[in-house]
């Protein structure tokens, strides 16, 4: 009965794991960035514009995974390559705001579009001023990352429903080279860091073919946003950025998946039907770094995760109710 539920629950953690997360440019010295805000301008330019390649290492909880990403910026727009170095082999193709998850087996192609959510290090809003509502943000000192020096970037939450950020900009491009969740016990919740990385070249366009030829493409979610009807109340600075229908594993109806964000911390939250023949998930729960709070409502199982504090998972389940 157990191992049903952490199954359950693994289907939900591979969604989250597997979105992993999604102007013109203003060459800015390190000697202009003298304020938070000027970093945090400085970072969201440089992971959206610049060209850059590396393997970087994605630790959270018990699990660390080694990835290899390669970013490349031309007439087209966007396209991003991003390959699981360990383990159970996986590859996530960008192009533009459309993402091809290519399963192992060769034979399936899992297609989101118009995802939401980006891959590190591309962790901060298009306007990443909204942040300061709900983060004091501090500059730290000068460290080293994959041999290259970074300014600290310390985000310090206002409230109780999110955790500190710690980022690592390259000095040179801005660019962000380490990042770190911190909870309020100062323990490391989750972490992204290369190892090694290449800034200012452009990866060849080979390495971006979306071989199709013979495999079947999944949707993971419907094309136009889910008709959701539930009234959802986040915690303040927590807005809807994606509404979507998926089939998981294991479930005989697809599951309404909602995700709110502050445009740096994300929560989800999944609705299914009460299944009486798989066991219930009741109050807190853990896997790893991610929060889980599950209760019923009105014939429906509503789950709600994340790298966020009890307080916010908490409070946005409790405030489900259907319309």
């Amino acid at each position: 009965m157990r191992a049903k539920v952490w199954a359950q629950r693994a289907n939900w953690f591979a969604v989250l794991t597997g979105s992993l997360v999604l102007s013109v440019l203003i060459l800015v010295s390190p000697a202009y960035a003298d304020n938070g805000l000027d970093w945090l301008k400085r970072a969201e330019t440089a992971a959206r514009q610049q060209n850059y390649s590396g393997v970087y290492v994605y630790h959270h909880g018990e699990h660390i995974e080694v990835l290899r990403v390669l970013h490349r910026v031309d007439a087209k727009g966007e396209q991003e390559k991003v390959e699981v170095l360990d383990g159970t082999p996986r590859q996530f193709l960008r192009i533009n705001n459309d993402v091809y998850c290519h399963l192992p087996g060769g034979k399936q192609v899992r297609l989101e579009r118009n995802a939401p959510r980006r891959f590190f290090p591309a962790l901060l809003p298009a306007n990443p001023a909204m942040l300061l509502d709900y983060y004091n943000v501090k500059l730290g000192g000068i460290e080293r990352v994959a041999g290259r020096p970074c300014q600290v970037l310390l985000l310090e939450p206002r409230d109780g429903y999110r955790y500190a950020y710690n980022l690592w900009l390259d000095r040179a491009t801005g660019l962000p080279l380490k990042s770190r969740i911190v909870n309020d016990s100062g323990n490391v919740v989750s972490m992204f860091a290369f190892s090694e990385v290449q800034i200012g070249k452009t990866p060849d366009i080979r390495y971006f073919f979306n071989d199709l030829a013979g495999k079947s493409i999944l949707k993971a979610s419907l094309d136009q946003p889910a008709t959701v009807p539930w009234n959802v109340t986040p915690p303040p600075g927590f807005a809807r950025v994606q509404a979507a229908v998926r089939a998981l594993p294991g479930k005989q109806m697809p599951v309404t998946h909602l995700v709110y964000s502050d445009g740096l911390s994300v929560l989800s939250m999944f609705l299914e039907p009460v299944n009486p023949k798989m066991p219930k998930m009741q109050g807190l729960a853990a896997e790893g770094a991610i929060g889980v709070y599950a209760r019923e409502v009105d014939g429906y199982s509503v789950t709600t995760l994340g790298e966020v504090p009890n307080a916010a998972l908490i409070e946005t389940g409790n405030s489900v109710e259907k319309q």
